[in-house]
């Protein structure tokens, strides 16, 4: 039996709870602060079940970078056992904060610019904002270079003078084929931006069980050619490089390697709500979050350490990059449908992550900045240029270690929203209010200066870490040195003014 409560909110639109979701009984009048994209989503709009957020988590969880995450951790000196803990508790881990942004997007409908709004100010809301989207228009970039890559490989497959196109013209290193390729994989980009989140949603659904069969067909083959499971984790060991002293591992391997974990989704944590603003209920958005991160993740890194181990026996080396890998089956084989067939899962995988994961937030950001005149389909626009403008061909592997760094330090971020969400409102938002200039959440000219105090000292905490070995740990930990300073010290400063209730 639905349970309904009528409230009243700042100005003429009142707001109606149905089973815990806060809808407005009558449209926002035009202002500043809202258009149709950033409006909440009404009971219609909600069409996002558990299976659809599930699905989400598939689609981003399973790339190339997921695969090789446990690469990068052995090669550190962790086992491969250490790695996927590492993996499992780094993402269990950030599904907090994920759950209570997400909490606050599918009981209010609103998208993370306007989320951010109750904490920072009207306008102080673009400082989270945009920060989110700086390392979403440089992910973006990337992943859509390597997409390329991958369409450029599967071009040359089927039309051997493809690489001749454009004859020895070279830009940065690369010729003609390599910037049409990534030209096209924009444009694919560009079309689910226009087509809007409903196609997003469709894609997302329709490719989970195709990446989830792509790995397990790559385990199988790894299993077959080696005698099983079992003499694949035997020699699994033999990738390991020597560790740190057992003294020193958990400070200067281990807890690292789970910051940098957190940080590998602690941007999606921030705007989950652009997504579960379209749940149907809490419970879809909770139960399908934590069935698609939980298990996709550490899945597809056991995937990727175990194809690893099994072409050390079959070929005397370890191959970690699964294109790489690809590719040589493709030539032993002497069949170029395999090589087809495989390069578009890559180009799949590669799209439903970056989609989700680095496109919906600039697009949303950006329109909250000029809401009257950008819209969503213009801010994802805008993002996928500056994702070209950023060079990403040539500068991938700094921009691929700068960004996660920069990742770990929006941790200060979630310490404040958290922070203001969870433990000073109790999960509860004046919504005609989010979209008021003059209204609860204008602060001083649209800006909270506690929130923006609290934020600076907790970045300046975790970079504090750069400046002498003994703090060293704060860097190591950015996340949680910045979320804990900045959430304590927000608290600290709302307190008098919010109270405790």
């Amino acid at each position: 039996m639905s349970k309904i409560h009528r409230t009243a909110g700042s100005g003429e639109a009142a707001t109606v709870t149905v089973n815990g979701l806060v809808e407005l009984t009558h449209d926002l009048p035009p202002g500043p602060l809202v258009n149709a994209d950033l409006a909440p989503t009404t009971a219609r709009q909600r069409t996002w079940t558990l299976w659809h957020l599930a699905s989400l988590w598939v689609g981003m969880s399973v790339c190339i970078p997921t695969y090789m995450l446990a690469a990068s951790m052995v090669g550190a000196g962790m086992t491969w056992r250490q790695s996927l803990v590492a993996i499992f508790l780094g993402n269990a881990i950030v599904l907090v904060p994920m759950v209570i942004n997400a909490h606050a997007g599918t009981r209010y409908g609103v998208p993370f610019p306007v989320f951010a709004r109750a904490a920072f100010g009207t306008v102080g809301a673009h400082v989270p904002s945009l920060l989110r989207s700086v390392v979403a228009c440089g992910w973006f970039g990337i992943q859509t270079w390597v997409g390329g890559l991958a369409i450029h490989a599967l071009l040359a497959i089927l039309w051997p003078a493809w690489e001749g196109l454009g004859g020895p013209w070279r830009f940065m290193g690369y010729g003609a084929p390599h910037f049409a390729a990534f030209l096209l994989f924009w444009l694919v980009n560009m079309y689910f931006v226009w087509a809007g989140t409903e196609s997003i949603k469709r894609l997302e659904t329709l490719a989970a069980p195709l990446l989830i069969l792509m790995g397990i067909a790559l385990l199988g083959w790894a299993a077959a050619r080696t005698g099983g499971i079992g003499a694949i984790l035997a020699r699994a060991d033999a990738l390991q490089r020597p560790a740190a002293p057992s003294g020193r591992f958990l400070l200067t391997t281990f807890v690292p390697w789970v910051t940098a974990m957190v940080g590998f989704w602690a941007t999606l944590s921030l705007n989950i709500p652009d997504f579960t603003r379209y749940a149907r209920s809490q419970r879809d958005q909770v139960v399908g979050q934590a069935l698609g991160l939980l298990t996709t993740m550490p899945l597809f890194a056991f995937i990727g350490v175990a194809v690893t181990s099994a072409t050390l026996i079959i070929y005397g080396e370890a191959i970690w990059n699964p294109v790489d890998l690809l590719s040589r089956l493709t030539a032993e084989s002497g069949n170029p449908l395999l090589g087809v067939g495989a390069l578009l899962a890559v180009i799949v995988a590669t799209l439903t992550t970056n989609i989700a994961a680095n496109v919906v937030a600039p697009a949303n950001s950006i329109a909250a900045l000029r809401p009257s005149r950008i819209s969503f389909r213009l801010g994802g626009l805008l993002a996928g240029v500056a994702g070209i403008a950023i060079f990403p061909w040539k500068l991938l592997d700094q921009y691929q270690t700068w960004l996660i760094g920069y990742s770990g330090l929006l941790g200060a971020v979630a310490g404040v929203m958290v922070c203001d969400y969870a433990l000073l409102r109790r999960g509860r938002l004046d919504l005609p209010g989010l979209y008021a200039p003059a209204g609860p959440y204008a602060y001083m000219r649209g800006l909270n200066p506690r929130a923006l105090v609290a934020l600076v000292a907790g970045i300046a905490t975790a970079l504090a870490g750069l400046t002498h070995p003994a703090v060293r740990f704060l860097f190591d930990g950015a996340w949680f040195s910045a979320a804990l300073v900045a959430g304590a010290l927000y608290w600290i400063l709302m307190r008098s003014e919010l109270g405790s209730a």
